[in-house]
């Protein structure tokens, strides 16, 4: 069964390419490269011995979307990554997310509209609920005025979806909201590599460790939490990929309630920034370096799941702890850079 994952090279799509692999599943992967390397298709094949079908294709252009799907016409599935993520660049570049988040969802849309079914996995975020009224955060929480253009793309996104699926019978779509990814494959073969100065907590936290960077600068100690620090929910990157997994298998048998359905994906338990640097600590044995600097614009105070629905609904629960999946990136880390 063929199942095509776009931006299937970057740090959550690579992860379920492997994931998908394992289960028997044949993989097409389009990626632009823009935020991701070719490099980690070896990667992939180091550890399940298959090399998955590979498209360089830029999703914002149209005709190459469709000319993929003349191309590849028995795909069964579609798991969509393929976005920019980073909250503060954003900020700072609106018409860039939404070119690039909702132009190119609407093109995997239109072409999968002309099957007479299809089943679609979109990579969505809780940064849907904003600052949440209550924690931890279930699937029934309002969605909120988004707090950055990012955001917005997401929620967005989810309403184009679900537009789309109200009046497409054959259209199956599952939108997972996760929170913090972190961590790295066990092979040590894939892992977070962004490119330029990492947007992201963990990473950032490593490559301070690593020598890498100077500083980390923590963005606030004055939020209204036990520590003053932000409070957010790390998922470990293996266990969020086999949630894509149980996803889109609930499509494929048709184990589905409506035809657009909605799961957190998170731990249930919140971390702050300062405990995430706490297990950073602990398991690499080395003080990290950094400082408390003014907020950033666009952050929330606190954001954990409540996953009942996800485990049993989706039959899907997170394992790993905070620190085994920081060990995990930290060994990546030495890793990539040794």
């Amino acid at each position: 069964m063929k199942i095509l994952v776009t931006g299937g090279l970057g740090f959550i799509g690579s992860h379920t390419v492997v994931e998908l692999q394992d289960k028997g599943f044949e993989v097409v992967v389009i990626d632009d490269c823009s935020n991701s390397s070719e490099k980690v298709l070896e990667g992939i094949t180091s550890i399940t011995g298959k090399m998955p079908l590979f498209e360089k294709i830029d999703l914002k252009e149209k005709s190459k979307v469709e000319a993929f799907f003349k191309k590849y016409q028995d795909i069964e599935g579609v798991i969509h990554f393929a976005a920019s993520k980073a909250v503060g660049e954003s900020v700072e570049k609106p018409l860039l997310y939404y070119e690039n988040n909702i132009g190119t969802l609407v093109y995997l849309l239109k072409e999968l509209s002309k099957k007479n079914t299809s089943n679609f996995i979109f990579s969505s975020s809780c940064t849907v609920y904003g600052q949440a009224d209550k924690m931890p955060i279930s699937e029934t929480a309002p969605v909120k005025p988004a707090e950055s253009p990012y955001g917005n793309t997401k929620q967005i996104g989810e309403e184009i979806i679900r537009d789309t699926c109200a009046v497409t019978q054959g259209l199956n779509a599952i939108a997972l909201r996760y929170f913090n990814p972190m961590g790295a494959h066990p092979s040590g073969h894939i892992g977070e590599l962004p490119i330029g100065v990492p947007q992201n907590l963990v990473p950032f936290i490593t490559q301070t460790g690593v020598g890498l960077r100077e500083q980390l600068s923590v963005f606030g100690d004055d939020y209204p939490t036990e520590d003053g620090t932000c409070i957010r929910d790390y998922i470990y990157v293996v266990d969020l990929a086999k949630a894509h997994v149980q996803a889109l298998q609930r499509l494929l048998e048709g184990k589905n309630e409506e035809n657009y359905e909605v799961f957190n994906l998170g731990t249930g338990k919140g971390s702050s920034v300062l405990e995430v640097i706490h297990s950073f600590e602990r398991v690499s044995g080395k003080k990290l370096n950094y400082k408390i600097v003014d907020r950033r614009p666009g952050d929330v105070v606190s954001a954990y799941a409540d996953t009942k629905k996800a485990n049993e609904v989706l039959g899907w629960k997170a394992e790993y702890t905070l620190d085994e999946a920081m060990k995990s990136a930290w060994d990546w880390e030495q890793k990539i850079r040794g």
